[in-house]
């Protein structure tokens, strides 16, 4: 994203992620959207959790953002890497210090016997690093969803629905299409 103009975003966004596991059964989950730049939309997250797992197997991604009381949604669809090791670290030094934390303490999708272990760790890891600066771990970073479709879908009386879709032509064209609702 250094090349790119990026659009730091001032508030968190909520979008849907879906991912697929290698057998091919869908998984979706609420994840916060932290860049949007010409090249796509980037999320950070633990590179050994499921969705990374699946994105590493899988790498393509769908995106969904929905605003119901605009009747608005945008669906992305598009290939996924992982963003530059020094693009993680520069964003995970901007976390508030319980977030830094927190990313070490969880093995994040892992099963769990109880709070009080993850609690614990938490508590661990704050005497250990009371008087030092958090590094990025290194299992934690983030992916850019590239995208290769956009749909925009705009709610209308009886079901009659705008949809508009965006399908890339080559790296900088797109064929803009009309669906039917």
């Amino acid at each position: 994203m250094k090349d790119a103009q990026a659009a730091d975003l001032k508030e968190p966004n909520a979008m849907t992620l879906s991912t697929a596991s290698p057998e091919g059964r869908p998984s979706g989950r609420v994840v916060l959207l932290k860049e949007v730049s010409d090249i796509g939309f980037v999320f950070y997250t633990n590179y050994t959790s499921r969705k990374s797992q699946e994105l590493e197997t899988n790498p393509y991604a769908s995106l969904t953002f929905y605003w119901g009381e605009l009747e608005r949604q945008v669906r992305v669809e598009g290939r996924v890497q992982r963003v530059s090791r020094e693009e993680s670290e520069a964003y995970f030094r901007t976390r508030p210090r319980g977030s830094r934390l927190g990313a070490w303490a969880s093995h994040q999708s892992t099963v769990l016997p109880g709070r009080a272990p993850l609690e614990s760790r938490l508590r661990e890891l704050e005497r250990e690093y009371a008087e030092t600066e958090i590094p990025a771990p290194e299992f934690w970073g983030g992916y850019c969803v590239w995208p290769e479709e956009i749909e925009f879908w705009q709610g209308r009386p009886n079901r009659l629905h705008d949809r508009l879709r965006y399908r890339r032509k080559g790296e900088y064209a797109w064929l803009i299409e009309r669906l039917s609702p």
